[in-house]
């Protein structure tokens, strides 16, 4: 693999770490969501080098694995299948063979950066994978049938996002960089380029369209012949600057004022949204024990929440187009804002991924994942503790006694995990509060919007 290539992965995935150790078998539908977590890795998209194309390909795996066991027996609508199965069919059969066609058929679609080596041992897992699954279950018709509907479902949803705008190129290094104060430009500490900069044109899979519930612009940089309003903006925008600069360097370059406790907090959210929170849906799911046809609708709703959201929020990044904080207290000193000062040599404490940074989509993802959990859950007041790829070795989910960080409920897991990028330094407060309010409208957009379960006769 290039250099310039493994450097993109890098700044995007910032540590190199696995899919982890899968919770105990509860369903096929589970079982399929960390087999399609474990091709993904294999496949070099995650837990962070392409969370794009991860997050949609969850959602296609989840689609059509619930349009399959739907048409075993009708519990929710349809999305791209719509049929009804032999009596007897097979429902695990049925999982595996939706699962495994996305799966394997989706993989081999993704492009640069990824190297050819890493969508083959991608392919290799999912049909490994698929090959235990089937192993397990009798020959006989309700096999048969249950991978002849999965496979039907599997062909529905792969036909209807033949043709989305997800094979545009993911690296742009001509992209037309901005220089006036508050313009983003390629981003200190990471490749010269824009990374997937047409992904906000991607269809999106319940939304509208990506700009359905873009929030307004980012704050006012510029504090020099400011109308009040803007003015206000001007100085919550300095307020920003100076709490990202104080608590989101490397410690190296410039002091940081982080705890322990936020170290740990932007450490451990690094890893990819939807790796992450797919994760904890399989926790909880496994603790509130849902059955397989209500696995099957949370995490098809979760996964397609979690794609629009990365749609919506790269097409909020470029068409606003604003600068990063290590580009703007760098900068500082041009910006024309009295409340700023600036510091030349500052960096984050991770590499900055190379695009802009109003909104955060680490935001987006997970208040988009706790909506829609709050919702097929009921209430967000369900406790669970989680565990992380991104923290040190010794703490992280690989090893014997990971540190788990615990939750009261959905809503807290979101919010901390949109703080952990002003720790890190990634982000403005703006931009994951921004991030927040819009994850929630699309998770909810989601479940009023697809997949709507069906009324007793």
């Amino acid at each position: 693999m290039h250099t310039s290539n493994r450097l993109i992965l890098i700044s995007l995935s910032v540590l190199s770490l696995w899919a982890g150790p899968r919770v105990a078998r509860a369903d096929a539908i589970t079982d399929w969501n960390a087999n399609a977590a474990a091709a993904a890795q294999a496949a070099c998209i995650t837990p962070g080098d392409n969370p794009l194309h991860e997050s949609r390909l969850y959602a296609m795996v989840h689609l059509a694995a619930h349009d399959a066991l739907n048409a075993i027996q009708r519990r929710s609508r349809p999305y791209a299948y719509d049929a009804e199965a032999r009596a007897g069919t097979s429902a695990e059969a049925a999982v595996a063979a939706a699962a495994r066609d996305v799966l394997v058929s989706q993989i081999a679609l993704i492009g640069a950066p990824v190297p050819p080596q890493c969508i083959s041992a991608g392919i290799a897992r999912a049909e490994a994978d698929y090959a235990k699954a089937l192993a397990v279950i009798a020959d006989g018709a309700a096999k048969t049938q249950g991978i002849a509907l999965g496979q039907a479902a599997a062909a529905a949803i792969i036909a209807r996002r033949a043709n989305d705008g997800a094979n545009a190129p993911l690296v742009d290094p001509s992209f037309v960089q901005g220089t006036a104060p508050g313009q983003w430009r390629f981003t200190p500490g990471s490749p010269p380029i824009a990374f997937a900069a047409s992904w906000g044109q991607v269809t999106p899979f319940v939304l509208r369209d990506a700009a359905q519930f873009r929030p307004g612009p980012p704050l006012t940089v510029s504090c020099e012949g400011q109308r009040r309003h803007n003015a206000d903006d001007c100085r919550i925008y300095a307020n920003d600057l100076k709490e990202v600069r104080r608590l989101g360097s490397d410690g190296i370059s410039a002091p940081s004022a982080r705890s322990a406790d936020q170290t740990e907090i932007a450490l451990f959210w690094l890893e990819s949204s939807p790796l992450a929170w797919n994760r904890i849906a399989r926790s909880v799911s496994a603790a509130q024990g849902l059955d397989l046809w209500q696995n099957a609708r949370l995490f098809g709703l979760m996964n397609v929440a979690q794609a629009d959201g990365y749609v919506a929020s790269w097409a909020t990044k470029y068409n606003y187009r604003f600068w990063r904080p290590v580009t703007a207290i760098r900068e500082a000193a041009h910006d024309g804002n009295p409340g700023t000062t600036a510091d030349p040599a500052w960096m984050s404490l991770r590499p900055t991924p190379p695009v802009p940074d109003y909104e955060s989509a680490h935001a987006v993802e997970g208040a988009a994942a706790a909506e829609v959990m709050k919702r097929v859950f009921g209430r967000d007041h369900i406790a669970f503790s989680a565990c992380s790829l991104s923290l040190p070795a010794g703490s992280n989910c690989n090893d014997g006694n990971p540190v788990r960080r615990s939750f009261r409920g959905f809503d807290q897991a979101a919010s901390e995990n949109a703080d952990s990028r002003v720790y890190v330094g990634f982000h403005f407060r703006d931009a994951v509060e921004k991030g927040l309010k819009h994850g929630r409208q699309i998770g909810h957009w989601a479940v009023n919007h697809t997949l709507e379960m069906q009324r007793a006769p």
